[in-house]
Parts: C-alpha cells; structure tokens; sequence
C-alpha cells in the first residue's frame, strides 16, 4: 500500500437521501478507466449516499455524446474533450455539459503494428524514414477514439515531434475502442492511440507494441472525466453532487495498491471490459508490457486520485482547449467563449460536493 493510502470503506449508512424515482442511467466504455463508475456500483459506494444507478456499457464515444444530449444517459464516463466538443457543438447539437469531476490522468498508449516492427521501426524518427519510403505505395492509417481528445493529441504530439504532419502524411481514422485490436490484427490500421486494455491485448495477442505512452508524452493530462449536461447539474442539483463525492471515494479506492492488485477481475466480468483479467492487469498492477520484452512499472501509467486527480481545475480544462486549437481540432471558425473553461470544467461544484461529502460523514458519525 503506498504511504498514506488508507483503504477507504463503505458505510451501510446513507450520507443523502432522495425521493424515490428511476435510477440514474450512467453510460461507460469497456476500458480500465471505467474502473471508478463500476467500483461505486459494486462496493456500495452510490449507495451509501442515497443514489439509485444503473451501469450501461456503449459502443463507443459518439454513442455516449448522442445519449447525453437527448437525455437517455444521466451522466456517463467521457473523454475531456468531450464536454468541450459536446458544448461548442464539434460534429453534434451544441449542448451545454460540465464535468465536476476528472475521473483519471494518464492511461493512454500509442500502439503500432507488429509489421512496423519487422521493419526495424522503433520511434517516430524511424517511422518518418518509414513514411517516406513508402509513400508511393502505401497510406498510413492511425485509429483513435475520438476527433477531439487526448488520444488525438497524443497521436498529433508523437508524430510532430518527428516533422510528420497529422492531416498530410497520414491517415487519421476514429475507431471504437474495443474494436481497435480487431482492426490492427486485420491491418485496416497500422496503429492506434487508445486506453488501455487494448494496448495490453494488442501486445498479448502479439499484434502489436507500445511506442509511447501519454503519461510519457503529456504527463498529468486529464483523461476521462464524469460528464453531465448543464441542465442536469442545476435541475438535479444534490444527486449531481452526491454523484461527485461517490466517484471520487470511488477513485480514492482505485488508487490503493492492495485493492487495484485484485481491480482487474471485477472489471474482467462479462457485463463490464469481457477481457481476461491478466491482460487488464497489465495497465493497473503492472509490470506494464510494451511487447518485445520491454517492460515499465504501470505506478503512472493511470492515476485514479493521487495528485488532485478528480479536480476538474482550470489549468486542466484550459490545458485540453489550448492543445484542440493548436492541433486545429477545433476549427478556427469556431468560436471558443472566454469564460468556456469555467463553465465546463466546475471545480467550484466539486469542492462542494467534497465539502458537502466531508460535513455528512461528520455528522453522521455523531
């Protein structure tokens, strides 16, 4: 157990309680990162402050965006760029939606084929040497998971650095995440940007290997937040927050050694990743496997609570907006708001709810 990391438990008793109506429908994806909507589901922690929830695992981003705006999803796991795309209206209905809590930093890996390797590609320098070589007879294409997102970025960064161009020199396709290992496999991509477990499958599977992480290429970057509508924040005000504070415990729990040593079969279960409990341990307990041997320790490869984690700060909403412009993700026709960080990024909201969380188990331990 990391120094200072106490096991948080929950209580049987209900910090909130709230008039009986349906269960708040919260959507996830099929990746580790999920991990702190699924442990407040099955350790009690929604629960024990008075919320009903039902878990519903989607396809892919774009479901996820589409269910949040017309109201079939109450809330849900999400990337960070995407309540600000989801906002600004990037490919859908403007639709208003904050994050009051960031779910995890870090947790991404750019994977490339097993082909590139034979090649004797070992870093984007090589791969450039690669590109042009080729260029004549074959296209590059790269999977990510979303138009506007970490994963972009990741990808975008990597590439740069080695004076490829993004949106000239290759193709940039957006694939669901649990279908990207299929696609790699097929050779319809030659490498994808993604959370894990489908970098660990790919290298388990020996279809491919880990060229970079975004902890190594943006470390502390915000990745996967709990997204809501605006409206549902201010309609639902209390459920919204007690929401916050169960995830937030819940990532709390995430980042204990002793318990994320044993996260991986309750997140390998059918209903939730359907991956082998030793691939998705790979990316939690570690050793993290790049392929070919390579091995690192996985302590940052995703980061549930430690460092601040789960507050949504300016500096890490601005971070997403100044990296979606640079990359022109967002268009330079679009125009961003000033005040569009405080809107969507609340960090006032989740120190209420922490404040709130923190005087409801003080009183209820009178």
């Amino acid at each position: 157990m990391r120094a200072g990391n106490r096991m948080p438990t929950a209580s049987t008793s209900r910090l909130h309680r709230f008039p009986p109506s349906r269960p708040l429908r919260l959507g996830f994806l099929a990746l580790n990162d999920a991990a702190p909507l699924i442990v407040a589901q099955e350790h009690g922690l929604f629960r024990k402050f008075g919320l009903r929830v039902e878990l519903s695992r989607e396809i892919g981003w774009a479901t996820v965006r589409d269910k949040i705006i017309y109201g079939e999803l109450d809330g849900a796991h999400a990337l960070g760029g995407m309540v600000i795309s989801t906002t600004l209206g990037l490919n859908c209905p403007p639709c208003p939606c904050l994050t009051a809590c960031v779910l995890t930093l870090n947790g991404d890996a750019i994977t490339l084929s097993e082909k590139l390797w034979k090649r004797n590609i070992r870093d984007a320098h090589g791969f450039r040497e690669e590109l042009f070589r080729a260029r004549n007879s074959h296209v590059y294409v790269f999977g990510v998971v979303y138009p506007h997102s970490a994963q972009r970025i990741h990808l975008n960064d990597w590439l740069r650095q080695a004076g490829i161009d993004p949106d000239r020199d290759v193709r940039v396709v957006v694939v669901p995440p649990s279908q990207l290992c299929r696609n790699l496999a097929a050779g319809t991509i030659d490498g994808f940007c993604a959370g894990d477990p489908w970098n660990s499958l790919a290298v388990s599977e020996q279809t491919g290997w880990i060229v970079a992480t975004g902890a190594e290429l943006n470390p502390g970057h915000p990745e996967k937040v709990f997204m809501v509508r605006s409206s549902f924040a201010e309609s639902r005000h209390e459920e919204h927050l007690a929401l916050v504070a169960a995830l937030t415990e819940s990532a709390a729990l995430c980042e204990v050694t002793e318990f994320r040593a044993d996260l991986p079969k309750l997140l390998s279960r059918r209903e939730y990743l359907n991956v082998s409990s030793a691939t998705i341990r790979l990316g939690l307990a570690g050793p993290f496997h790049r392929g070919h041997g390579q091995t690192t320790a996985a302590d940052d490869f995703i980061v549930f609570h430690r460092d601040r984690a789960n507050d949504p700060t300016p500096a890490r909403g601005a971070w997403l907006i100044e990296r979606l412009k640079r990359h022109e993700l967002i268009p330079s026709s679009v125009h961003v708001p000033s005040d569009l960080v405080r809107r969507t990024f609340r960090t006032d909201l989740f120190h209420q709810a922490i404040n709130r969380h923190g005087e409801q188990r003080r009183a209820d331990s009178l």
